[in-house]
């Protein structure tokens, strides 16, 4: 200024009058210090057009509404910043999961919710909503067929084999018509074998079942908060399914049993005669009947075999289904929700075994979203003022 250069002010410039040291001194108070000041911009001629715009008033004002200017313009990112924040803070809540009941009316809901959840997740695997369930299909289309494939009945009902148990089935007393002794021993001894392919297959849909349990298991976030709750919920479901895999291996093997326990009318209509066997009948019981005869039965008790060995293929997985996985659709934890309600509230807590950390940071985050929730609320209603 001394030099007479002229610099442009980014904000214009306002003259204030200070108290003097003497005024300080004197305790002369601010009020009276300002009117001093209106006076002067007002009386002094270089001043007095500029006098609206000048002094510790004025300046006040302007450096007011410029600092909220300054604000306003920081408000998008506090926004931003503080939502942001609020989301983290959610998310690791929901991850926390929800806090314990106090009362035991409210720790059994929890823990039924809890299991409401995992029921859902293991039906989704179930009803393919989740990958796992077209293993059980597998077991029906591909691993039960093959083992039946694998049962080698025109061993079972060789030459040797068909002689042996035609001519001993009816003891001491020759068989009249057709030795149907013979043809029922035949048949059972053939049809016996398909239980073993029908226990594996009720075996392999158990082990996936299990697995799809334990998939549900791993998946159900709200088990991750308390183990033992898990662990519970894990033996209760698997408890479940071996009394399902009991009742299926029951019901199943019986489908097999009935199949070689009775033989239909038309079957044995449709049999040779005696009068056809041929051979001499003064020969020994073992030397009475020919190869063709005996040919002509093995056949026959092998088709009819097949024939039922057919049928089993598809009513097989139909008990399966309605045995285990239906049910276990159905009551996978109703037993385990019997036992629940029994339960006082210390059992009940003692299932809610929460880690004490993890109890005190979903306090403290509690707190935390209270409180930048509350600074929303705040920086909003400043934005939308005018």
């Amino acid at each position: 200024m001394l030099e007479g250069r002229s610099y442009k002010l980014q904000y214009p410039w306002i003259g204030v009058v200070n108290r003097s040291q003497a005024d300080i001194n004197k305790n002369t108070d601010m009020i009276a210090a300002r009117r001093r000041e209106r006076e002067y911009f007002a009386n002094t001629p270089e001043y007095k057009h500029l006098a609206h715009r000048m002094g510790s008033e004025h300046l006040g004002k302007v450096l007011s509404k410029h600092l909220e200017q300054v604000i306003k313009s920081r408000i998008p990112g506090l926004q931003s910043l503080i939502n942001k924040t609020i989301i983290e803070l959610e998310t690791e809540l929901s991850r926390l999961g929800k806090p314990i009941a106090t009362d035991a009316g409210g720790k059994l809901y929890m823990i039924m919710e809890i299991c409401r959840v995992f029921d859902g997740i293991f039906k989704d695997h179930l009803d393919g909503v989740r990958p796992g369930g077209d293993k059980i299909y597998n077991v029906f289309d591909n691993q039960l067929p093959a083992a039946l494939k694998r049962l080698q009945f025109d061993k079972q009902l060789s030459m040797e084999n068909v002689r042996k148990l035609i001519t001993e089935a009816d003891g001491y007393q020759p068989h009249l018509i057709a030795p149907e002794q013979g043809y029922r021993r035949l048949i059972e001894s053939s049809l016996v074998t398909i239980k073993g392919p029908t226990e594996a297959a009720v075996d392999a849909v158990h082990a996936i079942l299990k697995e799809l349990v334990h998939k549900a298991i791993s998946q159900t976030m709200e088990l991750k908060q308390y183990p033992t709750l898990r662990v519970e919920v894990a033996n209760a479901a698997c408890e479940s399914l071996d009394r399902m895999k009991e009742e299926s291996k029951r019901a199943t093997l019986q489908l097999v049993e009935m199949e070689y326990s009775y033989l239909t009318v038309d079957f044995f209509r449709k049999l040779p005669q005696d009068v056809e066997k041929g051979g001499n009948p003064t020969h020994s019981i073992f030397d009475r009947y020919n190869d063709s005869y005996l040919r002509r039965i093995g056949t026959t008790v092998l088709s009819y075999v097949h024939m039922v060995c057919g049928s089993l293929r598809n009513s097989i997985p139909k008990s399966i289904v309605y045995c285990q996985v239906r049910e276990a659709k159905r009551s996978l934890l109703d037993h385990f929700f019997t036992e629940l309600g029994k339960k006082e509230g210390k059992q009940l807590g003692s299932l809610l075994d929460e880690d004490p950390a993890i109890m005190q940071r979903r306090v403290n985050l509690a707190k935390r979203l209270d409180l930048y929730r509350a600074a929303q609320s705040e920086i909003d209603a400043v934005a939308w003022s005018k």
